[in-house]
């Protein structure tokens, strides 16, 4: 098992596994600042006002991320002091990451006029380059990566003809090929269009972090606070509550942060321990949150950086990415939603008593302006302005109305709500009645763009550097020709069974998620598993790509490494391993919808208007019966043959046989309505 770094937990000063992160020096506090607001307004810059070709946007990018990644994680960790030999392992690579960046942007005339006559000064730069951005992922995102990083370097220089052909000695046949040099693999990874600043770097450095950086204005503008007021004012006086608010409110911040990790410690401090004191266990309030968490990755309008990565590789437009990926959102949110119900019923919970929630009115009163930048958002985006300029505008509007609020309260001197967070992990509310002085208003202002554009910049940190490393991947698979050998092993192991290359992907994506982010994940099995889904197995490529993503989410959920199931223990003081087993299991829609896409491709395809309700109306049902069959509940008990039955009709609506499909949907309703009456009679008896 390969050891991660420690993420830190979004606004909070703790780790995943509840350590207090020492600050750094007053210094280097100050030069991630610095470094957070230039990086922040290149682009901007580059988003709304001038956009730049993919040699200046993306080096710089990397550059700047790089720089902030060495600032706040140290050479050997950041609970230990970095001492003399800390400082000098961190100032060289520092440097490397300042000269890996500017020596192509200042020298890219000179580069392109001698592509192919590479000098032994590109080699050099561009080997440290590629040695700087593993370090950079191994602190930020965590040992995993970085080994498969490097193990793909290694493969590519493998070979008779190659650097190292003694190791191509060890591979097997169908896995051996010629091998690279040096020379020739550091111009394909850091000289060349299909390596670090290939594809996926350039989602990161545009649409995503354009995104994430909106998400944390909205966030330190109080628009997080909204939508989780807003979620329990809506859901708070049902059964269990604080958790249905939890998932409400989880899959909407996160569809906005692009985040899991981001999300849990936002919305976690307040749901999870509202959960707690309603019943819910330690771990299954954590599980809860995380599940929910990670739904929001697959929740439009962002989809953490799956829609713009999608897209670019399908050619399929941003628009329709999003508008094929609600529906199996509203699933997901299904299922999570009915094991919190089903819980609740099982242990007889309440909801919240009204008097101690906030109303519906009293909060869209308060916080309704925040709505405006997100249909601002999605008008744009339907119109086809490009996302990138998309997410610009949405920063300028939510800015805007947040100090258009602010001033008129200031103005009417309406009560200031100061939020602090507390070292046991929950958020305590302060407020202020006397109206502030003009000048601290605009010094607090400017204090929150700051701290939006550090918690942007730290978001987006794991993010860029997966992708990054996703682009040697890419580089080493387009050199060696491993996709299509990848894609003949995959075929001999299924026979040519739909079923079982499914099931080989969902390993895989397990297996990966021990050590690499969604991002990564996604990246490394669309590139190996893909072309063979598509070709061999006839599933359409936008299918193959979303079934991919969605399974790629286990990243988040699945032991024994699981960063959203570890960010949530962090917060509900309950042990990861268990928290993240109940995650695992909250978050089963991420089975079984994929399954469904593949089989009923007409929920995103489309087809004919009566097919694709009666595929919507299947999808429901299944969802709800495997739901209803792991948990042996419903409206009341399931006996072990009713499970088995519920069970087997779910894998029935998954056929394209439409007989089997009716038959299996009447059975799952009919047991649904007899487990209905079947409690409504007991609860009619006399006690």
């Amino acid at each position: 098992m390969q050891e991660k770094s420690e993420p830190i937990c979004a606004d909070t000063n703790k780790d995943l596994t509840g350590r207090i992160i020492p600050a750094p020096p007053w210094p280097i506090a100050k030069l991630i600042i610095l470094l957070s607001i230039v990086l922040c307004g290149f682009q901007l810059y580059a988003a709304g006002i001038r956009p730049m070709g993919l040699f200046y946007q993306r080096p710089i990018h990397l550059m700047l991320i790089m720089m902030v990644a060495f600032l706040v994680f140290p050479a050997f960790g950041l609970h230990r002091k970095r001492g003399v030999m800390g400082w000098v392992i961190d100032a060289a690579f520092f440097t490397g990451a300042i000269v890996s960046g500017l020596y192509i942007v200042v020298n890219l005339d000179a580069i392109i006029a001698r592509a192919g006559f590479w000098t032994r000064t590109d080699i050099i730069v561009g080997s440290f380059a590629i040695i700087t951005l593993l370090e950079a992922s191994r602190r930020v995102v965590g040992m995993g990566i970085t080994v498969i990083g490097f193990i793909f370097v290694l493969y590519a220089l493998a070979g008779p003809r190659g650097a190292l052909p003694w190791l191509g000695e060890f591979m097997p046949g169908i896995l051996s090929h010629r091998g690279a040099s040096v020379e020739r693999l550091v111009s394909q990874l850091y000289l060349g269009q299909e390596g670090i600043f290939g594809l996926p770097l350039g989602i990161a450095a545009t649409y995503v972090f354009i995104f994430v950086l909106f998400g944390a204005v909205l966030e330190v503008t109080g628009g997080g606070r909204f939508f989780i007021d807003l979620s329990f004012a809506a859901t708070g006086r049902q059964r269990g509550g604080p958790a249905k608010a939890a998932v409400v409110a989880s899959l909407s911040m996160g569809s906005i942060t692009g985040s899991a990790i981001a999300n849990v410690a936002t919305t976690g401090p307040f749901t999870i321990p509202l959960m707690k004191r309603l019943g819910y266990k330690p771990a299954q309030a954590g599980g809860i949150e995380a599940a929910a968490s990670t739904g929001g990755q697959i929740t439009p309008p962002l989809m953490g950086a799956g829609a713009f990565l999608i897209a670019e590789y399908t050619g399929t437009p941003y628009v329709e990415i999003i508008k094929v990926s609600i529906y199996p959102a509203l699933l997901y949110l299904l299922t999570v939603y009915l094991f919190v119900h089903i819980i609740a019923l099982k242990q007889n919970m309440h909801g919240i008593p009204a008097k101690d929630l906030p109303s519906v009115r009293a909060v869209m009163k308060e916080g309704w302006h925040f709505l405006l930048p997100l249909i601002m958002l999605i008008y744009l985006l339907v119109i086809g302005l490009s996302p990138m300029r998309v997410g610009f505008y949405a920063i300028l509007s939510i800015l805007a109305v947040a100090v258009l609020r602010y001033m008129w309260g200031w103005l009417r001197n309406e009560p200031t709500r100061v939020h602090h967070m507390h070292p046991d992990g929950t958020v305590k509310e302060e407020i202020i009645y006397e109206r502030l002085p003009l000048a601290l208003v605009l010094k607090a202002g400017l204090n929150k763009a700051v701290e939006a554009c550090e918690l942007g910049v730290r978001n987006a940190l794991t993010v860029s550097l997966a992708c990054a490393i996703g682009g040697i991947i890419v580089g080493v698979v387009g050199l060696t020709g491993l996709g299509l050998k990848f894609s003949a092993l995959m075929m001999t192991f299924s026979g040519g069974n739909v079923v079982l290359a499914l099931f080989i992907v969902m390993i895989a994506s397990l297996i990966l998620g021990v050590g690499l982010p969604v991002t990564a994940s996604y990246i490394v099995l669309i590139i190996l598993v893909g072309p063979a889904m598509s070709s061999e197995f006839g599933i359409p490529l936008l299918i193959v790509h979303l079934v991919v993503f969605w399974y790629s989410q286990d990243s988040n959920v699945t032991p024994p490494i699981a960063l959203a199931g570890f960010a949530a223990a962090a917060i509900a003081k309950s042990p990861p391993i268990a928290t993240s087993l109940q995650a695992w299991k909250f978050a089963k829609g991420l089975y079984i919808i994929p399954l469904f896409m593949v089989f009923n491709p007409e929920i995103i395809i489309g087809g004919p208007v009566p097919l694709v309700l009666w595929s919507g109306v299947l999808a429901f049902f299944t969802c709800v019966g495997f739901v209803a069959a792991l948990e042996g509940y419903l409206f009341g008990r399931i006996n072990g043959v009713s499970r088995l039955v519920v069970l087997a009709a779910g894998i029935g609506t998954l056929q394209q046989i439409l007989w089997l499909e009716a038959i299996s949907l009447a059975v799952m309703v009919l047991m649904i309505g007899l487990n209905w009456m079947a409690e409504r009679n007991r609860e009619a008896l006399p006690a």
